[in-house]
């Protein structure tokens, strides 16, 4: 009889494609298994691509069955409640203790003592997937998970190459940005407009965005005198990645189109503001760039926006990464 699985991560984006190697890791550990994941709806695109992943469900929802391991790697009190909720032999990650995330595992108290210890935080040297890992109480050996693109995905970037005549042509993808929560997670807008004036010379640019950039990208965009094509704020998590996947090279921040990229295996420099670059596992092909400020801000003051923070990565310097991949 097949081992039942559930693993429990809401969100946010960038962290579900970060966990995504630990079902390929579950499969190896028990070939025989049938696999569950509960997400919100929104950030359930990668989970359904995935082949080891059997049935995905989506909050809220009444779970009356025994599964028999649970893992959860989401601290947010919805996922936790429902960690506690849920019936299971064996429980590891995070459940609700009096309203507060808690450990149901001692590989899972790491990840919550960098949570909850600026000291820790500052000083740990585990990569988001080695913590998560350590969760479940499994050994990261690299395990990497790819974002699969179909036939509809494929030819969605087909049209975008052909619509803006970019056939043949060396592209970097510049991602501009960051969530609100962190407005000093990348560049200022003239950087940005210094960064395409530069890189045009040799290659095409892709500016990348999200609903929440529109304002940003207008200002970008309107002192520019030629077109630079842009992905569709609105799209799908999936054409968002086929549009990456066209890319030759991606610059952007510590964010989701970080993760994207990663993913598709694209050669990657990540700039380094206010979160932890040693969280981010690199898979052979990011180049991190740190603001010699960043422990100045990082972790007690990650939340504050400086002028003077994020224009402390220079574009040259990010140029010359570019260059300095094989």
């Amino acid at each position: 009889m097949a081992i039942e699985i559930l693993i429990i991560k809401l969100g946010a984006k960038g962290d579900i494609l970060r966990t995504l190697p630990i079902a390929l890791a579950l499969k190896k550990k028990y070939p025989d298994s049938r696999m569950s994941w509960i997400t919100e709806k929104k950030n359930s695109e990668f989970i359904k691509k995935s082949l080891y992943v059997d049935e995905v469900l989506f909050i809220p929802c009444q779970i009356s069955k025994n599964f028999d391991i649970l893992y959860n790697f989401d601290i947010e009190e919805e996922a936790t409640l429902l960690a506690n909720r849920i019936d299971a032999e064996r429980k590891l990650g995070f459940y609700n203790e009096g309203g507060y995330a808690s450990a149901f595992n001692l590989g899972a108290e790491y990840y919550l003592n960098t949570l909850f210890d600026d000291n820790i935080k500052k000083t740990n040297k585990k990569t988001y997937q080695e913590m998560m890992f350590m969760a479940a109480e499994l050994e990261f050996n690299g395990e990497f998970h790819p974002i699969s693109l179909g036939e509809k995905e494929k030819k969605y970037a087909e049209e975008f190459l052909k619509e803006n005549n970019l056939k043949g042509k060396k592209i970097i993808g510049i991602h501009i940005g960051s969530s609100p929560r962190w407005p000093s997670k990348f560049w200022p807008i003239e950087k940005i407009k210094e960064f395409i004036l530069k890189a045009k010379k040799d290659y095409e640019i892709i500016l990348f965005s999200g609903p929440d950039d529109n304002k940003k990208r207008k200002e970008i965009l309107s002192n520019l005198n030629y077109k630079v094509p842009c992905n569709n704020p609105y799209n799908t998590d999936m054409e968002f990645a086929s549009l990456v996947n066209l890319c030759d090279f991606v610059v952007c921040g510590d964010t989701f189109a970080l993760h994207v990229a990663l993913a598709l295996k694209k050669r990657t420099v990540a700039l380094f503001f206010c979160t932890s670059p040693n969280e981010v596992e690199g898979y052979g092909v990011l180049k991190k760039i740190i603001s010699k400020k960043i422990y100045d801000f990082f972790p007690e003051k990650q939340d504050e926006y400086s002028e003077e923070l994020v224009n402390s990565i220079s574009v040259e310097e990010v140029l010359k990464a570019i260059d300095s991949f094989d």
